[in-house]
C-alpha cells in the first residue's frame, strides 16, 4: 500500500447530542481522546481532524495536532473528508468518527490489511452485540454479511429478524470506522444520496446501492460510540474502570 492517512470528521452541532465532541471524558475532551488514540497507533503517515467548528479547531491546535477547517456544508463525515483529501496524494484513507474516543490499534491493523486485496474498495468494522436492548435500539446500526464478509445490508432495525428460534443467531453492530481507496471515496461524493441511505440515515448504504460492498472485519469490543447523553455515561464508566 502507498500513503495511508487517518482523518477524523468532527461536527460540533450533532443532532442528537450537540457539542458532544467537546464534552469532558475524564480529563480530556471526547475529540482529543479520539485524535490522540488514533495518532498513538503509529499506523498512519498523517492523522488530522476535519471540522466546521472553530472551537474544535482550537482544541486540536492547542495540543499541536493537525486540523483542517471545512469550507462547504456536508451531509456526512465522508463528504467532509473528501473535500479535505481532494488534492492530496494519498492511497488509503481511514475515517475515524470523532465520537469514538476508545480507538485501538489492533482492529485498525486488521482493517488496513484487507486492502492487500486490490478488489477491496471500502472496508469497515463490526462487533458482536448481545444485549437485546442494543439489538432493538435504532441508534445501534446493525449489519449482515455474506460468507466472504462482504456487507449485504446495514439497518437500524434488528437484522436478521429472528423468525426462527431454532438456530443460533449472531448479531453484529457496525462500528463507525471506515477505510477507503481515494477513488472510491471521491466517487461516493459524486453520487446522489440514495433511497435507503435517505430512509435510514446510514451513509454507507450509498455504497451498497451503487454496487460496492464493504469488506467487514470483526473486531473485539471497541468501547462506546457517543451518540447520546446516555452513551456519555457509559463512556465515563469505562474511563473510571481503567
Amino acid at each position: 500500500m502507498g500513503k495511508t492517512i487517518a482523518m477524523i470528521p468532527a461536527r460540533y452541532d450533532a443532532t442528537r447530542f450537540p457539542g458532544k465532541l467537546m464534552k469532558m471524558l475524564g480529563d480530556k475532551t471526547v475529540i482529543r481522546r479520539a485524535y490522540e488514540n488514533t495518532l498513538g497507533t503509529g499506523l498512519f503517515d498523517e492523522v488530522s481532524v476535519v471540522t466546521d467548528s472553530e472551537i474544535i479547531f482550537d482544541e486540536i491546535s492547542k495540543i499541536g495536532g493537525i486540523v483542517r477547517m471545512s469550507i462547504g456544508t456536508h451531509e456526512s463525515g465522508s463528504d467532509r473528508i473528501a473535500e479535505a483529501v481532494k488534492d492530496m496524494d494519498v492511497d488509503i484513507i481511514l475515517n475515524v468518527q470523532g465520537d469514538m474516543p476508545f480507538v485501538k490499534k489492533g482492529p485498525l491493523v486488521k482493517l488496513l490489511d484487507v486492502f492487500k486485496d486490490p478488489a477491496v474498495q471500502v472496508g469497515s468494522l463490526m462487533q458482536e452485540v448481545h444485549e437485546e436492548s442494543a439489538i432493538k435500539n435504532p441508534n445501534v446500526v446493525k449489519v449482515v454479511v455474506d460468507r466472504q464478509m462482504n456487507s449485504l445490508l446495514f439497518s437500524r432495525s434488528p437484522i436478521p429478524y429472528p423468525r426462527s428460534t431454532d438456530i443460533p443467531i449472531t448479531w453484529y453492530e457496525h462500528v463507525g470506522v471506515y477505510a477507503y481507496r481515494k477513488a472510491a471515496l471521491m466517487n461516493f461524493t459524486k453520487w446522489p444520496m440514495t433511497p435507503l441511505e435517505s430512509a435510514e440515515k446510514i451513509e454507507c448504504l450509498r455504497y451498497l446501492e451503487y454496487g460496492i460492498p464493504l469488506k467487514m472485519v470483526v473486531t473485539e469490543y471497541m468501547g462506546v460510540n457517543i451518540d447520546t447523553p446516555e452513551d456519555m455515561e457509559k463512556a465515563l464508566q469505562l474511563i473510571n474502570l481503567k
